[in-house]
C-alpha cells in the first residue's frame, strides 16, 4: 500500500477536507465513503424521504454540530426528528438535549 508524503497510507479515497464550502473536496463527515460535498448536497436534495433522513442522521452523527447546519435547517431537523433519530447512534442523547433546548428556549416552533 502505497504511502502519501505525510506517512499516512493511501486508501484509495481522496483526503479528507474541513472545507464544507469546496464541492470537490470530501467531509471530514464522510471518512467511510468516498463522496463530495457536492455530491452528498446533490444526494440530500434528491433522495427519497426515508433515504434523506438517513442521510441526515448520519451528517448529525458525524460531523462537528455546527457543521449540520451548513447541509440543514434546525427547523428542518426538529420537524423530522423521530424519523432522524433512529440513526443518530451515540450522539442521540446530544441532539436530543440541543433541540429540547432550543424549543424550550423559543429558538425552535
Amino acid at each position: 500500500m502505497p504511502r502519501l508524503r505525510d506517512g499516512a497510507y493511501n486508501y484509495g479515497m481522496n483526503p479528507l477536507t474541513t472545507d464544507l464550502s469546496d464541492p470537490q473536496g470530501r467531509p471530514y463527515f464522510l471518512w467511510d465513503e468516498e463522496r463530495t460535498t457536492g455530491d452528498f448536497r446533490r444526494a440530500l436534495a434528491g433522495a427519497p424521504p426515508a433515504e434523506r433522513y438517513r442521510l441526515i442522521g448520519k451528517l448529525m452523527r458525524e460531523a462537528r454540530d455546527r457543521d449540520v447546519w451548513v447541509f440543514v435547517s434546525p427547523r428542518e431537523v426538529w420537524e423530522r426528528f423521530s424519523l432522524i433519530r433512529p440513526y443518530l447512534g451515540r450522539r442521540r442523547a446530544f441532539w436530543e438535549y440541543l433541540l429540547s433546548a432550543w424549543h424550550r428556549d423559543g429558538v425552535l416552533p
